[in-house]
């Protein structure tokens, strides 16, 4: 295929990222931190994961707080920006501060946004691809014009950190964004979205709640993350290359035109093994791993505000946004970069 082959399929909006913003929580928890608490040590955590450090939310911070302090870097870094006529509020979390009202209504209390409709999107590491590709599609619809997507998490407070497996993986941050319709004759920035479920193996990571149960696999009741990492790398070191190329396939584009591949951040050993099987260089992915962790629904946000930030994303280039984990689901969002 040509490294300039058009992209022809899939759905096409003038939805358009035009602003984000970023937050971590100050308290840093760095692998030496860890060696206190469970028995690991930095050289294994690195070794395995990537992460040296992760930020982690004080005690009186929940995620709603880091939503609200992301969407406040959004204002203060975009300051002709306004909020005021924003008609939606999504917000991805897998740790919202109560399950209703939801944590989209607390950001709309919050700044007093008007007329806004609000809706929280719980689909784990692929949520913030996932709220995204609902914006696209309430904006595509002319129902909506201006709609805040929020990916944040407060993954410390539902961690184990008994678990040696686990809990050197999982972080707490933020990140928002705003899309908005462009012009009726604006060339398209959405340009291609994908989605992919093996729901039949989503016991392998979860979090207890009401259920007892997924199908007949008995969950354990801790409130806790539990996850089985063999099992969930094996999917993701398959599965996810695999789609990632089919879906760069259905939009006649190939992995050397993309300029930047954003991914959900699970662990280095994964994003590795996607780079190599996808042909999409580990030097044009972005992520924050190293100091972040694995903060699920906002590591993407995360990643696009750093990215920005630095310079490294910039007009027309095309980005390939990647979220995949829990569920197990993945959500891929192929966007021109026209804020």
């Amino acid at each position: 295929m040509s490294s300039k082959a058009p992209i022809t399929t899939g759905y096409r909006t003038s939805a358009r990222i035009t602003a984000v913003g970023s937050y971590l929580p100050k308290r840093v928890l760095s692998n030496d931190d860890l060696e206190k608490i469970v028995d690991t040590n930095d050289e294994w955590i690195v070794q395995r994961t990537g992460i040296r450090e992760r930020r982690i939310a004080a005690d009186d911070e929940y995620t709603s707080d880091l939503c609200f302090h992301a969407v406040r870097d959004l204002i203060e870094r975009y300051p002709e920006k306004s909020l005021e006529d924003v008609d939606y509020i999504l917000v991805a979390t897998a740790t919202p501060d109560t399950f209703f009202p939801q944590t989209a209504a607390r950001v709309q209390a919050e700044f007093g946004i008007k007329a806004a409709g609000a809706a929280d999107v719980a689909a784990a590491c692929a949520g913030f691809v996932s709220a995204l590709q609902l914006a696209g599609g309430l904006i595509a619809s002319g129902l909506h014009r201006k709609i805040l997507v929020i990916g944040a998490e407060t993954l410390s407070r539902i961690t184990d950190y008994t678990d040696r497996t686990t809990c050197i993986l999982f972080g707490d941050g933020a990140g928002a964004v705003l899309v908005e319709a462009g012009a009726a004759d604006s060339k398209p920035s959405w340009l291609h979205s994908f989605a992919r479920t093996d729901g039949e193996d989503g016991h392998h990571l979860y979090r207890s709640s009401l259920s007892p149960s997924i199908g007949e696999h008995s969950l354990q009741q801790s409130g806790k993350i539990v996850q089985n990492g063999r099992a969930v790398f094996r999917w993701a070191i398959s599965r996810v290359p695999e789609s990632i190329l089919e879906m760069l396939n259905e939009a006649g584009t190939a992995p050397e035109d993309v300029d930047w591949f954003v991914p959900h951040n699970p662990n280095m050993r994964i994003l590795d093994v996607v780079s190599e099987k996808t042909g999409i260089p580990l030097d044009k992915t972005i992520t924050t791993l190293e100091h972040t962790g694995n903060t699920s629904a906002a590591s993407i946000p995360l990643a696009l505000s750093e990215g920005v930030r630095s310079g490294r994303i910039r007009e027309g280039q095309l980005l390939l946004l990647y979220g995949f984990g829990g569920g197990l689901s993945q959500s891929g969002l192929l966007i021109r970069w026209m804020a």
